[in-house]
């Protein structure tokens, strides 16, 4: 009957745990919950265990048969089995548990084929440590046990209780199935010891029992479902937050502190404490005396416990801190505006200063004034400024208010001298540039386009009576080389005439703007410029200005050495006539 029994809760129990398997491997990936929270955040205070087990024992039984022969009989393996436990942690890893395990190598007689074979069977009560870590998802644990057992002998020999002796582990998988609480015990593997000493061969009842010793020890298999009931975690610890209003405050204003408090035990007993400069509290509010404090930034302490009536705080959990500042001010200094009227005047005349003192706590105020040049007098929030002795230009000038508490502040204004209207220094005026670089044959001659930009310097010359104009004219590197290489020749032989085709440039536009327009010689300045190219630059001169001043880097030409060139034509090119060619005979 027990065999029967066994059979189908452990086919059960098998049944139940190899399907979970799948399950809850798929629902990791189905299921997928919102919020999960491992197993080694929060580990559980007991674990119930249910599930099948296989039992390979190694042992022999030196048994008496009937007809006096006696022969070591071996315990066969029992296929159907089952395992339950009930562990109780008292932390994350150490807990104490309480196992039973029942076996048995079911053979039906009348359809099996080995009739009257082995037909053992064990029932085990064990207890002993468990320990465990929590990792996540997966949680692999160890236990050790003692108890004892009764066991069948495999020639059907009486069940007969033992000591026995358990050491093994295993590793259970966290679902998220009943909010966490269930778990798959992946495998359990452990060895197993039980002594039984089954007597001397008798017949018993009717039955012939084999007798004999037997010190089994195997290996047990189990699988199956680890339900998670409570958890190891303390509390939530209480919390506390502290607020100061108002934030700042002026000396004699009074501040309130509010404590506020989370995760309290409505069946605990709650008691609050305050500490601070002028602070006096009673339960969730404190009040803060500011009269007699100096402005600077202060700090007030609350603390919370809860517990039992007389053991509030024994507890880490049962206890919280927090701190609220408040800034008890200075009296706001005064502020002041500065103006003057008029802001511009002229050597000599005077303005009106008006300063606009504020003071926020209307403390009573003075009045003082500085300039940086002239003189200011006054008291009051006016004063008078003379710009006598001052040089022209803006006079800075600064209105100053000081308060009964010594806090001062000031303004500045300022006041316009005006000088009297001086005109500006006329400077020489660009005007425009011909070029020589077209008539290869001629190139310091001026050329008819020149016409066009000499005519509007006669112009300008013509309007401006008193202005003169300057013409600088500049050679290419070519004519600066050749014009170099005379010079040197020049020195050895003095026949060796030199030419300076910038000089040239220069003195032939002179000579266009004199004969060709009537522009008085003595207006006109000839000069050279060291920039590169075949050129001359008009400039005009207004009465007072400085061409050396204002255009750098130009020399006169002295014109006794250097004598305007005649603008003629070139001479007509002549051609020669040439025969025909007498026709070919």
């Amino acid at each position: 009957m027990l065999s029967r029994v066994l059979k189908s809760v452990s086919l059960l129990l098998a049944l139940g745990g190899v399907v979970s398997i799948p399950l809850a491997l798929s629902a990791q990936d189905a299921a997928k919950p919102a919020a999960k929270t491992a197993a080694s955040d929060s580990p559980s205070k007991w674990d119930i265990f249910a599930g099948y087990s296989y039992l390979a024992p190694h042992a022999t039984v030196d048994s008496t048969l009937p007809n006096g022969t006696v022969e070591p009989i071996a315990f066969k393996a029992e296929e159907h089995g089952s395992v339950e436990s009930l562990a109780r942690y008292f932390n994350n890893f150490i807990g104490w548990q309480v196992d039973s395990g029942q076996h048995d190598r079911y053979v039906d007689t009348q359809n099996g084929s080995d009739p009257g074979s082995s037909n053992s069977g064990l029932l085990t009560f064990q207890t002993g440590p468990i320990f465990r870590y929590p990792t996540g998802d997966i949680t692999p644990w160890a236990h050790g046990m003692v108890g004892i057992g009764e066991l069948e002998g495999p020639l059907h020999q009486d069940y007969k209780w033992g000591p026995t002796l358990t050491v093994g582990g295993g590793v259970d998988y966290e679902t998220p199935w009943f909010n966490h609480h269930l778990a798959i015990r992946l495998f359990e593997v452990d060895y197993e010891y039980l002594h039984v000493n089954y007597g001397p061969a008798n017949y018993a009842n009717g039955a012939y029992n084999a007798g004999g010793r037997a010190n089994l020890d195997g290996t047990r298999l189990a699988t199956g479902l680890v339900y998670h009931i409570g958890t190891i975690a303390p509390p939530p610890p209480v919390t506390l937050a502290c607020a100061a209003s108002p934030a700042t405050v002026f000396p004699g204003e009074p501040v309130t502190v509010t404590a506020t408090a989370g995760n309290l035990n409505p069946k605990l007993n709650v008691i609050y404490s305050w500490s601070g400069d002028g602070v006096t509290g009673n339960g969730t509010t404190a009040t803060v005396a500011t009269a007699s404090l100096a402005p600077g930034a202060y700090t007030v302490k609350c603390g919370i416990k809860e517990g039992k009536k007389g053991k509030e705080g024994l507890k880490p959990w049962e206890t919280a801190d927090a701190t609220a500042s408040y800034t008890v001010k200075q009296f706001e200094p005064p502020t002041v505006s500065c103006s003057a009227s008029p802001s511009t005047i002229k050597p000599g005349e005077g303005a009106t200063v008006t300063a606009t003192g504020l003071s926020p706590q209307n403390r009573p105020l003075t009045y003082s004034y500085s300039a940086q040049a002239g003189t200011i007098t006054g008291s009051g929030a006016t004063a008078s400024f003379s710009s006598t002795g001052a040089p022209t230009g803006a006079v800075g000038i600064t209105c100053n208010v000081t308060d009964d508490k010594g806090q001062t502040a000031t303004g500045n204004t300022s006041v316009t001298i005006t000088a009297p209207y001086v005109a500006p220094a006329p400077h020489t005026q660009a005007l425009c540039t011909i070029t020589f670089d077209k008539d290869k044959k001629r190139p310091t001659r001026v050329d008819n386009e020149a016409k066009a930009c000499l005519d509007e310097v006669a112009l300008d010359l013509q309007k401006q009576s008193d202005a003169k104009a300057v013409v600088v004219g500049t050679s290419d590197a070519k004519e600066k080389a050749k014009t170099a290489k005379e010079e040197k020749l020049a020195l050895k032989h003095k026949h060796v005439k030199v030419e300076d085709a910038a000089a040239q440039r220069a003195v032939n536009t002179k000579e266009y703007l004199v004969t060709e327009k009537g522009i008085d010689a003595s207006r006109v300045s000839v000069a050279t410029s060291t920039e590169d190219g075949q050129k001359v630059e008009d400039y005009l001169v207004p009465a007072g200005a400085s061409f050396t001043a204002d255009v750098a880097g130009t020399t006169t030409v002295d014109e006794t050495a250097v004598k305007p060139q005649v603008r003629k034509p070139l001479a007509a090119r002549s051609h020669k006539k040439h025969a025909a060619k007498p026709a070919a005979k």
